[in-house]
């Protein structure tokens, strides 16, 4: 089996590594092949609308072509889902979000969640998966250290401050917010799952490895998106999305 594991941001080889961290090798099977392939150009922090709709464009350009390319299927490495629609009508190997999987096992492990993020500007993409899954209603709270990520080195050299303050702040989440639940709000957040989880008395949810492990067991199960609720294009126009995504570069 093999998984495209689209990566946001053009990487170099410790970035890469990085962010490769997070799969999950112990609990999958021997035949699936996770593959970190970094888009060819990205936004800056996706801080902004404008910023987010850049985002999208390039991941979708990374993923367009993955059932020609021999893949099972395929993730974004980011927990807003972007580009994730867009793919799942061009393609029908199974398309998957770190964020909706996280939304979906949390509804599964209790009742209401909360979010803990790195940074307030990343707002705009959690409300635009709440809206689009019509799960307000389940989020107890959207709660961050206000500290701007570093998306490539991750909390390397300040892994210590930055587990306590997450930490902190779930733990707030859940005193008094009423959260059962905690998502952390970033795969570039992934480095932290394990001492969050050690630490608090509800189920943290790590989107990147949880994401991975679902979409294998789809996979496996011969499961993929329904192609009723995204119906594959009547013309395919790749070449002009290609061209859209060169133009300037």
């Amino acid at each position: 089996m093999r998984i495209k594991f689209i990566l946001p941001f053009p990487f170099d080889d410790k970035g890469v590594a990085n962010r490769a961290a997070q799969i999950p090798k112990e609990i999958l099977g021997p035949d699936t092949d996770v593959e970190c392939i970094p888009v060819r150009h990205s936004a800056t922090m996706v801080d902004c609308l404008y910023e987010a709709l850049v985002f999208d464009m390039y991941i979708v350009e990374a993923g367009l072509r993955a059932e020609e390319e021999g893949y099972d299927a395929v993730i974004m490495d980011t927990v807003s889902d972007s580009g994730l629609y867009a793919l799942r009508s061009r393609l029908t190997i199974p398309v998957i979000g770190p964020g909706m999987v996280s939304y979906a096992i949390a509804m599964i492990l209790g009742k209401r969640f909360s979010i803990i993020t790195m940074w307030d500007k990343w707002r705009h993409l959690y409300e635009k998966n709440l809206d689009t899954y019509h799960l307000w209603d389940k989020c107890a709270s959207i709660r961050s250290v206000d500290i701007p990520p570093d998306v490539e080195a991750l909390f390397t050299g300040k892994e210590e401050e930055m587990f306590a303050r997450l930490t902190e702040e779930a733990q707030k989440a859940i005193d008094e917010d009423g959260a059962g639940v905690i998502l952390l709000g970033s795969t570039t957040m992934h480095q932290a799952g394990d001492y969050m989880a050690q630490h608090l008395s509800a189920p943290v949810i790590n989107p990147g490895p949880v994401a991975i492990k679902i979409t294998e067991s789809l996979v496996q199960l011969g499961l993929s998106h329904s192609k009723i609720d995204f119906p594959s294009p009547a013309t395919i126009i790749d070449d002009r999305f290609f061209s859209l995504a060169s133009a300037g570069a």
